[in-house]
């Protein structure tokens, strides 16, 4: 096994950051799409596997069962090169410090792969919802217990009232998107595909067993509880609804996660290893 020093791979990083940023829109747009709906697919598989542990587990336990199910949706995008918003919120702020490219290839980037985030994510959502999280068994539709355990879910993340609230989902977004982008470092540090999964999955694993917020990951939850709530009518939808999905979480954990990217990684890590950097882009 290759592994790679800091410094390489920040100049790794930030040549991927390049290639990101110069992506066709369509091609850029069905890579977020798939993003999307990988992220969403190990948010599913989270929420049936963590199902009534709690009750006999404990809330401890049952987190991490959540935390170790849920990398299998980035270990997807990162070995089918899709794109997700929360990697290029460091990999395109990286590429404009090595000079590769400039805010509007930033923008754009970011742009395009959050709307096709939001799609795929949106997708499963209503797969999930109309799937998994129902039985159909009498004739009529029936929230399963793990469609009761997705709308827990989503209304736990739009419970966030007033400034306080706020202030700790753009805390935890920060927090979030550092150990995110901490495994997509990790990541292209080794050359080998188990090597890859395993510096993936711990990093992945701490920031949802910890209760960390991703946005993207939460364009499927909270959805996915409002679409299942539409057939449950469990939930008070004056908190669980379109608007708060917005307004209570993911406005805030988005901006928290881009600090935490922008930051604690790209910024961080060019300013700590910027002569080696230099160096080894000189030497290319």
């Amino acid at each position: 096994m290759v592994t790679f020093s800091p410094a390489q791979v920040c100049v790794k990083v930030g040549t991927a950051g390049k290639s990101k940023c110069s992506l066709p829109a369509g091609n850029m747009f069905v890579r977020a799409f798939l993003a999307g709906a990988y992220i969403a697919m190990g948010a599913a598989l989270a929420t049936v596997g963590s199902t009534g542990v709690a009750d006999f587990l404990g809330a401890g336990i049952a987190q991490f069962i959540l935390g170790a199910l849920f990398p299998i949706g980035l270990i997807l995008v990162v070995l089918t090169g899709a794109e997700l918003f929360t990697g290029d919120a460091m990999f395109a702020p990286m590429a404009i410090l090595q000079g590769h490219t400039g805010l509007k290839g930033l923008i754009y980037l970011w742009v395009v792969v959050y709307i096709g985030n939001l799609v795929g994510s949106l997708f499963m959502a209503y797969v999930m919802a109309n799937g998994p999280f129902v039985s159909y068994a009498t004739g009529t539709a029936v929230v399963t217990a793990f469609g009761t355990r997705a709308i827990g879910i989503a209304t736990a993340k739009v419970s966030y009232a007033g400034i306080g609230g706020i202030w700790s989902v753009f805390l935890k977004g920060i927090l979030c998107n550092w150990l995110v982008c901490l495994a997509l470092f990790l990541g292209l540090a080794a050359d080998e595909v188990i090597s890859k999964i395993v510096a993936i999955w711990f990093p992945i694993m701490a920031f949802v067993a910890t209760g960390f917020e991703h946005c993207v990951a939460n364009m499927y939850f909270i959805p996915a509880g409002i679409l299942t709530n539409m057939v449950a009518g469990t939930a008070d939808t004056n908190l669980l609804n379109w608007g708060t999905m917005w307004t209570n979480n993911i406005i805030w954990s988005t901006l928290g996660n881009i600090v935490g990217a922008v930051i604690f990684m790209a910024i961080i890590y060019y300013y700590c290893y910027k002569s080696e950097i230099c160096a080894l882009c000189e030497a290319k």
